[in-house]
C-alpha cells in the first residue's frame, strides 16, 4: 500500500472520530445538541420557556440556548437592599415580556452574603407578576430580615427560579 493511501485512510478516520464524538464524549456532530452545552446570551436574545433555575447578582440573568432559560432571562434585577423601615430584604426587579402573549410570572430571589461568610441565605417569592405582551412590569420581592444588625451582611441577591404561565 502506498503512503498516500495510508494518509488518506488516516485523515478519513480522524474525520469520522471528530464528527461522531467517539471516545465517549456523549456525541458531537453538526446538530449542536450535545450534552453539556454552555452557550449564553444576553437578556435581549430570548427563547420561549416556562421555567428555570439559576442565578446572578445585579442585571439580567444570563441564559443558555435552552428554552428553559426564558422566564429567568426576562427578569432584570434593579436593586437589592435592606429596608430598615420594614426590616425586610428587598429586591426590585423589572420583568420584560418580549412575547406576543400576556404572561404572569413567578419569581424566587435568593439573598446571600460574601463567600465563606456565615450569613444564612434567605429566599423571597413573588407570584402573579402580570406582564402584557411587549411590555415591562416592575415588582418588589421581599423577605423578612432575621438578623440583629443593619442587613449589610447580605451583599448579593440572585434569581434562583422564575416561571411564567
Amino acid at each position: 500500500m502506498k503512503m498516500r493511501h495510508v494518509r488518506g485512510i488516516a485523515v478519513a478516520a480522524v474525520a469520522v472520530v471528530a464528527l461522531t464524538g467517539a471516545r465517549g464524549s456523549g456525541g458531537g456532530g453538526c446538530d449542536n445538541n450535545s450534552s453539556g452545552s454552555s452557550g449564553s446570551s444576553s437578556g435581549s436574545n430570548h427563547n420561549d420557556s416556562d421555567s428555570t433555575s439559576g442565578g446572578t447578582s445585579g442585571g439580567s440573568l444570563p441564559g443558555g440556548s435552552s428554552s428553559a432559560d426564558k422566564a429567568a432571562r426576562d427578569v432584570t434585577i434593579d436593586e437589592c437592599k435592606y429596608d430598615p423601615a420594614t426590616k425586610n430584604l428587598v429586591a426590585r426587579v423589572t420583568v420584560k415580556n418580549d412575547s406576543t402573549m400576556d404572561y404572569d410570572y413567578n419569581v424566587t430571589m435568593k439573598f446571600t452574603g460574601a463567600a465563606g461568610g456565615d450569613v444564612i441565605p434567605r429566599t423571597a417569592f413573588k407570584a402573579g407578576i402580570a406582564v402584557t405582551a411587549g411590555a415591562s412590569q416592575s415588582a418588589e420581592i421581599t423577605t423578612p430580615y432575621i438578623g440583629t444588625g443593619d442587613g449589610s451582611e447580605y451583599t448579593k441577591c440572585e434569581v434562583s427560579r422564575a416561571s411564567r404561565f
